[in-house]
């Protein structure tokens, strides 16, 4: 009996107390229990085979990983990776993996009904109701018009695809620099510059990576181009856009703008965007909250059972692709 469970992979949860509660439910840790030892307490680290990390997770240094000799894995039980994954991970040798997957769901739902809601600038017509309902011939409609996806990353592609299978008959501008025109057609999408797509698109959703060529992709020319009566979406990276230059398209009228991330987050207080009415700026909430958590945990114990098992991994990250996924 002894010999079985000193055989049993030793799994460290690494990760705040309130985030590991809500991530691994009770019958998620039960599952886990049933495939390997596990535990919370970080000073068991140098027994470790693999790490589960998530919110709250220290970065893994080479000082952190030196005390953990037996290691071979991290699954990560939340998005990116970026503020957890150190050279040190990639020169040990570990693999590495994240439920950056399972938090997409929550994101791209968010993302396409704030699309949806701009096609009818509901913004707008919901602070002017008090005025008055629009005359029909002042009511707008999704059928027919151009978005702009800036982005063709995992949320990406998912928004793009339910552009797609929608009834409005989208017309839908990709730029990313890193897709071929093949592949585009293969997406269903038309690939453009950033300006062109600024130019001609009536929403712009934004799904790029922060990396320093996509820092303010979005300024004040930019923005600029965008037609009158335009929305901005961004549930990507606040330092995607000029804040200051979408504050001022916004103030006039001019744009209107979904943002669930801002440069900088939070904004400070007494900021005008969340006061405006044709904005709504939300505590970056699009991924997974809540009961959607469960999601992440559900996604990272999988993928505890499939590296016991010798099976590929569904999450896999690999060092080359770090730099551009979010």
């Amino acid at each position: 009996m002894t010999e079985a469970r000193e055989a049993r992979a030793v799994v460290t949860v690494a990760m705040g107390a309130d985030e590991a509660a809500a991530v691994l439910t009770g019958d998620l840790r039960t599952r886990l229990a049933e495939i390997a030892d596990f535990t919370e307490n970080w000073t068991d680290l140098y027994r470790a085979d693999i790490v589960m990390t998530g919110w709250g997770s220290p970065a893994l240094t080479r000082t952190v990983l030196d005390r953990a000799p037996r290691l071979r894995a991290v699954v990560h039980a939340a998005g990116s990776v970026k503020r957890v994954v150190t050279d040190a991970v990639w020169e040990r040798g570990l693999v590495v993996s994240s439920a950056a997957d399972a938090n997409a769901g929550p994101v791209v739902d968010y993302a396409c009904g704030a699309i949806a809601l701009a096609a009818k600038r509901a913004l707008g017509t919901a602070a002017a109701y008090e005025r008055g309902w629009p005359a029909f011939g002042e009511r707008q409609g999704a059928d027919g018009l151009t978005v702009g996806v800036v982005g063709a990353s995992r949320i990406g592609r998912r928004v793009i695809a339910r552009l797609g299978a929608s009834e409005a008959g989208y017309q839908v501008l990709l730029y990313d620099p890193y897709v071929s025109a093949a592949e585009a057609a293969r997406l269903g999408v038309e690939l453009v510059d950033v300006t062109t797509l600024c130019r001609a698109s009536t929403i712009i959703t934004l799904h790029a990576p922060e990396l320093p060529e996509t820092y303010r992709l979005l300024d004040a020319e930019r923005l600029a181009l965008i037609r009158d009566g335009g929305t901005v979406i961004n549930t990507a990276r606040g330092s995607l856009i000029d804040t200051e230059a979408l504050t001022r398209e916004c103030v006039t009228g001019r744009l209107d703008a979904f943002l669930d991330v801002t440069d900088p987050e939070p904004l400070p207080q007494g900021h005008p965007l969340p006061a405006l009415p044709n904005v709504l700026v939300t505590p970056h909430i699009a991924g997974a909250q809540g009961s959607e958590v469960r999601r992440l945990g559900v996604f990272a114990v999988g993928e505890v059972e499939r590296l016991l098992k010798g099976k590929p991994l569904l999450g896999q990250v690999a060092r080359e692709e770090l730099d551009r996924l979010a």
